[in-house]
């Protein structure tokens, strides 16, 4: 098949790259000899894959670590997808270019609600049917991982099993299991890996209904399932793996860079962030240790440049010590470092000037609400002043361009907030305009707010689609010269939250908008809202009852037997507190405010000796 592709059907396509592997510190291991063989199969385009982090760690260490093999395959672009379906191709890995039916496992990295569609379709191109129960024995076991598991009912009748938490200390486990029992018939087999932490196996589950829609209860119809499964996580980040020598592409992807993880989770408890809920505790990676894999990562790739990723890399204690010693020892040889979004109450003008030395890019800062009460209210713990002094600082520091990343529909949420986030980028303009040399530019994000499981605000209404169109029209009215304002589109939003709140009754009206043609739902130039409101109504479903409706404390959640280690009263005492506006301070800063995680998963949140000083607030 390998011959036939590159002689025959790439030359056809758009950026054949994608599909051609044989990429700089790919690892290709021997299919006879390997155990358990998975396909990891990201439902987006390849250089949107080939920039997830968790995929590299996730390739890394099975093939590095253990006996398993594991390959890769993306979604293909529907130049490519024509071609293959005309010519009776199947979507293929990218190492051996076997089909991915030929796996012993197929798992998908699911980011995003919207790529679900994806999933369907690669498994299309697979020759994999699309349905859990309507694959025998000797067909690959799908399953998926990733932030959106954490409510993974609107996707269970797709998928054989999930894997809620972090991969690296699951994945290897699972497999082991898959290949210790590959004898065994497909039911037995499930059995069996429902008995792994953290693994959801959706057809040992009955839900049953309530006459209003809601849930009555859900459990499970054998004793080998767990009543809760309570999610995998890695105690101590410096032991766990993490690849020295990432796949170089052949091409540009999303993030072309060498990246460090510096820290998992996060502590400032935004009321509106399902990373921030169900990625928790905080773990560090110390100094050292993240200098020894950027030097491996620089030498293996040739990158010049290093990222230090996480959800909020300035609350990283050691973040001083780290960029000044990886400016110093990389930034004469013209590697420079960056940041992602910053928060406006950790920024230091000591490190922007660090991070400069080498190239600018541009900064991004992100307020989330333009009035300190809003902010009280999503416990956005930042004042106005803290953000001119960070904008001050960096206008000081050489930049004259700033990316601010804001929030609309959040709740409680009035004319007088957007007005509010209208003048706070005034403000910021004229400070900038004050301390550069040349008239500067300020870009402003605003995303629509979505409700998401395991937070404070599951129970609040989101914003309608027209709420959310009058809104942006209200910001729109008056124009700046040299401020820009863009919005996410607010119907993308409105499917996202019907999504991330569902059940599993909307499976069929997925598979449905798949049927009449719905795929790269995360891209604008092939979404279809109509196709999906066309497929809810076949289905009977009212998408209104996922997202526009206020749900009591009492209800049953799709996603209730998830054990994330947060409790329930601290979600609902945080979202009452949002209804006084009141904030809840920093639990590293402030002391413990008994969110449960820690007891529940047995993990201490501490920053252990030698991680550096933290930077002063």
């Amino acid at each position: 098949m390998k011959d036939r592709l590159f002689r025959d059907i790439l030359p056809q396509v758009s950026k054949p790259a994608r599909y051609t592997g044989g990429e700089v510190n790919m690892i290709k291991k021997d299919w006879e000899e390997a155990q358990a063989k998975m396909v990891f199969a990201f439902p987006d385009v390849y250089e949107v894959g080939m920039s997830h982090i968790g995929g590299k760690i996730l390739y890394g260490l099975v093939n590095e670590k253990s006996n398993h093999l594991m390959e890769r395959s993306f979604a293909p672009w529907p130049d490519l997808e024509e071609v293959m379906r005309r010519e009776n191709i199947p979507l293929y890995s990218l190492e051996s270019f076997r089909p991915l039916g030929d796996f012993d496992v197929v798992g998908f990295s699911l980011q995003y609600e919207l790529s679900i569609t994806n999933v369907l379709n690669m498994l299309d191109l697979s020759g994999i049917p699309l349905w859990s129960k309507d694959r025998p024995n000797g067909c690959p076991l799908v399953i998926a991982g990733g932030p959106v598991v954490f409510n993974p009912e609107p996707f269970a009748e797709f998928f054989d099993a999930f894997l809620i938490g972090d991969g690296e200390e699951v994945t290897l486990e699972f497999l082991d299991c898959v290949y210790k029992n590959r004898e065994m018939d497909r039911n037995e087999l499930l059995l069996k890996l429902a008995q792994i932490e953290g693994a959801y196996v959706p057809a040992l589950y009955q839900v049953e209904y309530k006459d209003d829609g809601t849930i009555r209860k859900m459990y499970p119809v054998v004793k080998e399932a767990p009543a809760k499964v309570r999610r995998r996580v890695i105690e101590d980040l410096d032991q766990a793996y993490y690849p020295d020598k990432p796949i170089v592409p052949y091409m540009d992807i999303v993030h072309d860079r060498a990246v460090l993880e510096v820290m998992r989770g996060c502590q400032r408890s935004c009321r509106f962030c399902h990373a921030g809920m169900v990625y928790r505790p905080v773990r560090e990676r110390s100094v050292d240790t993240l200098k020894k894999q950027a030097a491996a990562q620089l030498a293996s790739t040739g990158y010049e440049e290093i990222s230090l990723a996480s959800l909020s890399t300035l609350d990283y204690s050691g973040v001083s010590p780290l960029v000044k010693d990886l400016v110093k020892e990389y930034g004469p040889q013209g590697t420079g470092v960056s940041l992602p979004s910053l928060r406006v109450d950790a920024f230091s003008i000591d490190l922007a000037n660090e991070v400069q030395k080498v190239r600018k890019t541009t900064l991004t800062l992100a307020p989330e609400a333009g009035t300190q009460r809003l902010r009280d209210v999503i416990n956005k713990n930042v004042s106005d002043e803290q953000l001119f002094n960070a904008v001050e600082a960096a206008f000081k520091s050489g930049w004259n361009s700033l990316k601010l990343y804001f929030m609309i529909g959040l709740p409680g949420e009035t004319d007088a907030d957007l007005d509010g986030t209208i003048e706070l980028i005034r403000k910021v303009k004229a400070i900038g305009d004050r301390y550069s040399r040349r008239p500067v530019e300020i870009r402003a994000s605003l995303a629509s707010f979505v409700p998401k499981a395991h937070t404070p605000f599951q129970w609040r209404a989101q914003n309608s689609i027209e709420e959310l169109d009058k809104k942006r029209r209200y910001m729109m009215r008056e124009r700046q010269r040299r401020i820009k304002l863009s919005f996410h589109d607010s119907e993308t939003s409105y499917l996202e939250g019907v999504i991330a709140r569902g059940d599993r009754r909307l499976a069929a009206a997925i598979y449905k908008a798949w049927e009449k043609g719905c795929k790269f739902d995360g891209w604008s130039e092939y979404f279809h809202f109509d196709r999906w409101m066309e497929a809810l109504r076949d289905c009977n479903i009212d998408p209104d009852f996922y997202n526009l409706r206020q749900r009591d404390y009492e209800e049953v959640f799709p996603w209730d037997f998830i054990e994330t280690g947060i409790d329930r009263k601290y979600l609902i005492e945080e979202d009452e507190r949002a209804e006084e506006g009141i904030s809840t301070p920093d639990c590293r800063q402030e002391g413990c405010r008994d969110c449960g995680v820690c007891m529940a998963l047995g993990v201490d949140l501490q920053i252990k000796e030698g991680y550096g000083d933290a930077i002063e607030s």
